[in-house]
């Protein structure tokens, strides 16, 4: 993805004309395409979403009450995001829509970073969460592996903490149980910034 859109004034019909090995968003009407991630920011969203998926949205060993999906494609009017997970407590989610989209907002988010993807994640993507708004934000970055953990106070993102390496963290709001950052990591896997 680059930091300028692939279309101005983009349709719905435009984002479902891009090719399926491309992540298709739009942000303000604008339609935005990247590759398919990385490997190591794909077993970054693995891991993290299993890690979760047991404790909280099957309640094995935790706390239960969550929905937490993998890449759910976001509708917020003209904005359709896809993070690389989600989070909604199940009192505001207790089922699973039928369309292919949902469009209420998630508590939580997670947005695994790319050099590529970073300038978006960070900017227009923050912002439209912050809109909604989405309570807690996640961003995972495998190369300097890295975590930070992000809460909505207002309509500003404020920066709980960050975590790095091999850290074992609890976060908000999934404090409950303990996250080994190490394994989002792919044991010696290059940690240069290439895309």
């Amino acid at each position: 993805m680059t930091a300028k859109p692939l279309k101005k004034g983009a349709t719905y019909e435009d984002l479902r004309d891009v090719p399926d090995n491309f992540v298709a968003e739009m942000f303000d009407g604008d339609l935005y395409a990247s590759p398919r991630p990385a490997i190591r920011h794909a077993h970054a969203a693995a891991v993290l979403g299993g890690k979760l998926m047991e404790p909280f949205h099957n309640g094995r060993n935790g706390p239960g009450g969550w929905v937490i999906l993998d890449e759910p494609e976001l509708h917020f009017g003209n904005d359709v995001l896809v993070p690389d997970l989600a989070g909604w407590r199940r009192e505001r989610l207790p089922e699973a829509p039928d369309e292919a989209y949902i469009t209420l907002a998630p508590d939580w988010i997670c947005e695994v970073l790319s050099p590529s993807t970073e300038p978006l994640d960070r900017g227009k993507k923050l912002r439209i969460y912050a809109r909604q708004p989405v309570a807690h934000a996640w961003l995972v970055d495998p190369l300097p592996r890295m975590l930070e953990v992000l809460s909505l106070e207002s309509t500003v993102w404020r920066v709980l903490a960050v975590h790095e390496g091999q850290a074992r963290v609890r976060a908000a709001p999934f404090e409950a149980i303990e996250i080994e950052l190490g394994e989002l990591w792919i044991p010696g896997a290059n940690r240069s910034k290439n895309p």
